[in-house]
């Protein structure tokens, strides 16, 4: 049978018009007029003033922290599951990242841990809504304020989350988005830093164009070339355009998986927290003891089934460059248990019946 991909993006007409369109004026690289309407229409979506467009959701980050000024001397927090760019981009700026655990419930960084690791070094707190799941962020707010602490959010994987009715994204001082080719809405790789804050868009905007301000090469700063084409930002204005049915697809997606994968002993599906919207970036379930295997076992099965998956994040505290004796139990049991199920929006009924078939199927029985 034909292999299921765990992911694939959702491309079409519009985003070959457009980019068909881009080629036809002749600029693909940075300047042109899909530039300036993906980075408004992108903050528009997320109820913020001002978009960056950037090349990549690592830059943003990275640029998101330049600009607040987090440097050496500085320590940032972490949660420990997630994508090593989120430690990455801290390490980058000569700042430390401080890692703390997570919650088993929604697999985000647990406010009550951030708490004890607050140290006088604390500068910031990237707060990643991982999965597509929200974070606390009443709770994440609350202690910045008390503490005075910039927050930042890792939307990568959380285009269109909502957390009491407004979009992820627009909590923290900056909200920082991928556009890498598995995630939600796509420019082949590409990113977004949004913003209420004016000096803060005008210092990301300096700085992902090498440090450029004003008169032409002019640098006033170091910077980076860390700009987005118009050719990808076309792709961006189309994908931009039909992100109410992307999300819905994949909505639907989720709901599907979780009528099916209903009643299997040792699969725990997602679970939706009070107060939030969260959004089907990769369905992720945890494989418990009782499922009769390994996650590792589970998913070269599904291999040999013809079915690709995606294993959880290994926790930072556990990578090379980031190896701490200190134990993070929840994020190492979630590692542990975590699989990602194919999602795209292409992916039809039968398809997600065949996978959670052969899931029951290789499970023990309830």
């Amino acid at each position: 049978m034909k292999k299921i991909p765990v992911s694939q993006p959702a491309l079409g007409p519009e985003e070959q018009k457009l980019v068909d369109k881009a080629i036809q004026t002749g600029w693909i690289s940075y300047l042109g007029e899909y530039v300036q309407e993906f980075e408004e229409g992108f903050a528009d979506f997320c109820g913020v003033k001002y978009g960056c467009s950037v090349s990549s959701g690592t830059a943003a980050l990275h640029l998101a922290l330049l600009a607040l000024g987090i440097g050496p001397g500085d320590e940032v927090i972490v949660p420990s599951l997630t994508f090593v760019a989120t430690a990455n981009v801290v390490t980058f700026t000569g700042a430390r990242p401080v890692f703390v655990d997570v919650r088993g419930e929604d697999f985000n960084i647990d406010p009550e841990e951030i708490e004890k690791a607050i140290t006088k070094k604390t500068r910031a707190i990237i707060a990643v809504h991982l999965y597509g799941n929200p974070c606390d962020m009443d709770a994440i707010m609350r202690i910045a304020r008390l503490h005075g602490l910039w927050v930042i959010e890792d939307c990568a994987e959380a285009h269109g989350a909502e957390y009491r009715g407004r979009r992820v994204g627009s909590f923290g001082k900056v909200g920082c988005f991928s556009f890498f080719g598995n995630k939600i809405m796509t420019t082949g790789e590409g990113g977004m830093v949004v913003t209420n804050n004016a000096a803060l868009r005008d210092t990301i905007n300096m700085l992902k164009d090498h440090g450029s301000r004003g008169k032409r090469y002019h640098h006033p700063v170091i910077g980076y070339n860390y700009r987005l084409t118009n050719i990808q930002c076309a792709m961006g204005v189309a994908q931009l355009r039909q992100i109410d049915r992307l999300l819905e697809e994949r909505r639907k997606i989720s709901d599907l998986y979780d009528h099916y994968l209903q009643g299997i002993k040792g699969v725990t599906v997602p679970r939706e927290m009070d107060r939030c919207r969260r959004v089907c970036w990769l369905y992720s379930v945890l494989i418990e003891k009782d499922f009769g295997m390994t996650r590792d076992q589970l998913a070269a099965r599904l291999s040999a089934e013809g079915i690709d998956s995606r294993p959880f994040f290994v926790p930072m505290h556990q990578l090379t460059p980031y190896r701490v004796r200190k134990r993070f139990p929840v994020a190492e049991s979630l590692s542990r248990r975590g699989i990602s199920l194919p999602t795209f929006n292409s992916l039809d009924d039968k398809s997600i019946r065949r996978i959670c078939r052969t899931i029951r199927k290789l499970g023990s029985k309830p």
